[in-house]
């Protein structure tokens, strides 16, 4: 069952990842609205579980000198499995994504330096079943 959610609905909900803390008044003033309507729409939203719930954010300073980057990794024929075992075994491999396209997996990358990207970079190009690869070095994050 998908919930109708209308365009108060998505900026209440874009207010709330900006700040899951904010106060339901400060949310009423700023979508023009009364605060007994936010709270509603609240409790809808949690209710039939659009919002599954609420975190916290925490700034890690240790982030700041990491290098991340993302790796998108073509395999050699239909079965991926050999290609994603030996992937798992790469500690700085932070997440890793089945897709469709051109690319077959996508692995989210995180090392303390340019050199040991190149190394895990260079890894990854020699994993049997590994036709192809493109990686993109995040520079910086948005907050969505």
């Amino acid at each position: 069952m998908t919930v109708p959610i209308d365009d108060l609905d998505r900026r209440l909900l874009s207010l709330l990842r900006a700040n899951g803390r904010e106060p339901v008044a400060s949310l009423a003033a700023r979508l023009g609205v009364t605060r007994t309507t936010v709270s509603k729409r609240l409790e809808r939203l949690l209710s039939t579980g659009v919002i599954v719930g609420f975190s916290v954010r925490v700034h890690d300073p240790a982030d700041h000198a990491a290098v991340r980057a993302v790796t998108m990794v073509a395999v050699e024929g239909r079965d991926a499995r050999e290609v994603v075992s030996g992937l798992r075994g790469i500690p700085e491999i932070a997440a890793l994504h089945t897709t469709n396209g051109r690319w077959d997996l996508v692995a989210e990358i995180s090392c303390d330096s340019l050199a040991r990207l190149d190394a895990v970079l260079g890894v990854i190009r020699t994993l049997d079943g590994v036709r192809d690869s493109e990686t993109s070095i995040l520079l910086s994050s948005a907050s969505v």
